[in-house]
C-alpha cells in the first residue's frame, strides 16, 4: 500500500506520545513492504526533506502570518499540510490510504479524502472531554467537534485502549463496528545493550536511596501533584528514598511551590527534559516508576518501563486499568488518592521477591501483546477495511445513479408517449 500520515509531531519534535507512534507504525509497515509518507510539522532546523530508514517525511512550515491563537495556528498548519500533499500526488501519484492522527491534522484529512477520492482513516490518541474533564469553554468545545467531524468522516476509526472505544461511543456516538481497539507498542529493542549507569545514577540520587520515577509531561492529568502528595507517607516508612521528576510541561512552577509547601526539597528532583538515550538510563536506574494518571488513554511510558524491568505502579483509569494487572505485572492505585498510591509504591519498596515477579510476568506481556509487528497487522487490516468500504460505497452511488438514469428515462419515454398520444387526440 500507499499510506499518507498526517501528524503535527514526530521525533525529533515530539510533543506527547503521538511522535513516537507514527514513528514506530511508519517503520514497522515500511519493513513490512508498504510505502509510506509522512506530512508533519517543521521545527526547528530540521530538514525538510527526510529519508527515515525508507519512511519519507515531509515537514512544513506555518505561515509567516502571525495567528491570533492556537486553533488559528493548527489551521494554517492544516492549508500547508493539504499544499504539500498536493506536490507529493503530482509527482508521485495519488496514496491507497490517508491515516490522519488526531484532531489536529483532520481538516487537512477530511479536504484530502475528497480531493483524491482516498479512504481516510483515523486515530484518537485522547479527547478533549477526557483531557478537561469535560467541555468548559468556547476552544475546548471547538476541538471536541473537531474531534466528532474527524470520527465521522472517517471510514474506520483507531484508538488504543477498550477504554477510549467507550468513550467514543459515548461523545460521538460512534458505531460500534466502525472503532478498533489497537493498543500503541513499544521498540522491543528499547534497551538492548542498555545497562545500569551507576555515575548517571548518582547525579540524582545517592547510592542508598531508592529512585521513585516519573516520566512524561507536568500537566495535571498526568497527577504528578498526586504522586508529589504521597512523598510525605513514603519518606515516613521508608526515608531512604527519592522522587526524579522526568518532563517539561505547564504545572512545573506549581510542582516546585507544591514541594517546597510540604518540604520536600532534598528529597524530590526535577530534572527537566531528558535526551532519549537518558530516558533509557534513567529508567535503568529506578527501583519503581510510578505513572498515577488521572485521564490516560493508553499509557505508552508504562510499557517501557515494564518492558526495561523496573516494577511499575499506575492508577486504575484508562488505559493504564487495561495494562497492568494488579500485584502480577505490577500495582495500582486508586486515581488521585494519594495514601492509595503511597501504599503501593511502599509494598515494592519493602518487597524485594514482589518486584521481581512482577517484572518478569510484565516483560513477557509486553513482548507477547504489544509488539509492532502484530499491531502493524492490525492496523493494516483498517486500512483494507476502510478501501473496502470506499469500494463498496462508490458501487452502491454508481447503482443508484444508473438506476436514477434508467427512471428518468422510462419517466421521460412515458411522457413523450403520453405526448404523442394527446397530439394525436388533438389531430383527430
Amino acid at each position: 500500500m500507499k499510506i499518507l500520515m498526517l501528524s503535527w509531531e514526530y521525533p525529533p519534535r515530539v510533543v506527547g506520545g503521538i511522535a513516537r507512534v507514527v514513528h514506530d507504525l511508519s517503520h514497522k509497515l515500511v519493513n513490512e513492504g508498504h510505502e509510506v509518507t509522512v506530512v508533519t510539522y517543521r521545527d526547528g532546523n530540521v530538514p525538510y526533506y527526510e529519508d527515515d530508514d525508507g519512511v519519507d517525511v515531509y515537514r512544513v512550515d506555518n505561515f509567516m502570518i502571525s495567528s491570533n491563537n492556537f486553533i488559528d495556528w493548527v489551521m494554517q498548519l492544516n492549508f500547508n499540510m493539504i499544499a504539500k500533499v498536493g506536490e507529493i500526488i503530482s509527482e508521485k501519484g495519488n496514496f491507497d490510504v490517508i491515516h490522519a492522527h488526531d484532531w489536529l491534522t483532520a481538516y487537512a484529512g477530511k479536504t484530502l479524502k475528497y480531493a483524491y477520492s482516498t479512504p481516510l482513516v483515523s486515530t484518537i490518541h485522547a479527547t478533549e472531554a477526557g483531557r478537561n474533564s469535560g467541555i468548559h469553554g468556547d476552544m475546548q468545545r471547538y476541538i471536541n467537534d473537531t474531534e466528532w467531524m474527524l470520527t465521522y468522516e472517517s471510514s474506520e476509526v483507531i484508538v488504543n485502549s477498550n477504554y477510549m472505544k467507550n468513550e467514543l461511543q459515548r461523545l460521538f456516538g460512534l458505531p460500534y463496528e466502525k472503532i478498533n481497539v489497537i493498543p500503541n507498542g513499544v521498540n522491543l529493542n528499547l534497551f538492548n545493550d542498555v545497562q545500569k549507569d551507576y555515575d548517571f545514577r548518582r547525579r540524582f540520587a545517592m547510592d542508598n536511596e531508592k529512585i521513585i520515577l516519573f516520566i512524561g509531561r507536568l500537566v495535571y492529568e498526568k497527577g504528578i501533584q498526586t504522586l508529589v502528595s504521597a512523598m510525605p507517607k513514603i519518606l515516613a516508612n521508608y526515608h531512604d528514598s527519592k522522587l526524579i521528576i522526568a518532563g517539561k510541561g505547564g504545572m512545573l512552577d506549581e510542582l516546585k511551590a507544591q514541594v517546597n509547601s510540604l518540604g520536600l526539597g532534598n528529597k524530590v528532583y526535577f530534572t527537566g527534559h531528558l535526551a532519549s538515550k537518558d530516558v533509557q538510563k534513567m529508567y535503568k536506574c529506578a527501583d519503581v516508576s510510578v505513572f498515577p494518571s488521572t485521564y490516560e488513554p493508553f499509557g505508552i511510558v508504562a510499557l517501557e518501563a515494564m518492558l526495561s524491568g523496573t516494577p511499575v505502579v499506575v492508577s486504575d483509569i484508562g488505559g493504564l486499568n487495561e495494562i497492568v494487572d494488579h500485584g502480577i505485572n505490577g500495582m495500582k492505585s486508586y486515581a488521585g488518592n494519594a495514601n492509595s498510591l503511597a501504599d503501593s509504591i511502599l509494598s515494592l519498596l519493602f518487597d524485594p521477591k514482589l518486584c521481581d515477579t512482577v517484572t518478569q510476568n510484565a516483560k513477557a506481556k509486553v513482548k507477547a501483546e504489544y509488539n509492532w509487528t502484530k499491531i502493524a497487522d492490525n492496523t493494516h487490516l483498517a486500512y483494507e477495511k476502510a478501501i473496502c468500504e470506499t469500494m463498496a460505497s462508490r458501487q452502491a452511488k454508481q447503482i443508484a445513479q444508473e438506476e436514477a438514469q434508467k427512471e428518468i428515462k422510462k419517466s421521460n419515454e412515458i411522457t413523450n408517449l403520453l405526448s404523442f398520444k394527446k397530439s394525436r387526440q388533438a389531430y383527430a
